[in-house]
């Protein structure tokens, strides 16, 4: 065999090999199951790994401004001294198919307590897509549209690009303190929501 075969080789090895990284990676950004982000915020991504952050603890308020799939603007800013549920979701992924259901029974649960839902519609297709499955699982709280990623961006630090989807609480000053890294339920999200009305630091079992 000549050096430039062997060379040629090498390079489709290296080429194939490229190509399995490529498809691993894109078979976990739906699973939730990341390891450490290394965002050096305290937070960890995870398989359903809550995350509470006391009062004491918590980061600058999240800041997170656009358009919602139904067109209209919308400012976190404007939701000060309310509690937000932030749900990052898309609608090909699995896990967010899932606990949607969930979702919208924990906010028509919490409505009373005037805690709001957002979600955070990612790395979305189309704009349609999104919509069908906002009609499909009877999502009646506002979503931010996909903006190619400058969402996730504002989110750094605090969702991984792996963990879709990841719920975020925000207490009443915009600030997280409660983060979900994977798909949760209506009864945990209802019981941590409760616990930042009430000006707790939520407790995990």
């Amino acid at each position: 065999m000549t050096a430039r075969q062997g060379g040629r080789r090498g390079a489709r090895r290296r080429t194939a090999l490229a190509a399995v990284l490529l498809a691993a990676t894109a078979l976990t950004a739906c699973s939730s199951s990341g390891t450490a982000d290394g965002s050096g915020k305290g937070f960890v991504s995870g398989d359903g790994t809550i995350t509470v952050l006391p009062a004491t603890k918590r980061p600058d308020p999240v800041a997170l401004a656009g358009t919602t799939l139904e067109g209209s603007d919308l400012d976190l800013t404007s939701l000060r001294g309310k509690v937000v549920v932030l749900n990052v979701w898309g609608s090909w992924c699995p896990p967010c198919r899932k606990e949607a259901p969930d979702l919208e029974q924990a906010y028509k649960d919490l409505q009373g307590s005037g805690v709001q839902f957002v979600g955070v519609n990612v790395n979305e297709q189309s704009a349609s897509q999104a919509v069908a499955y906002q009609k499909k699982f009877g999502i009646t709280y506002p979503s931010f549209a996909d903006d190619g990623g400058k969402s996730l961006l504002a989110l750094r630090g605090a969702v991984a690009a792996n963990a879709i989807p990841s719920t975020l609480v925000l207490d009443t000053e915009g600030r997280i303190a409660v983060r979900i890294s994977g798909p949760t339920t209506r009864t945990t999200l209802v019981d941590l929501v409760e616990d930042v009305v009430a000006g707790r630091d939520p407790q995990v079992a």
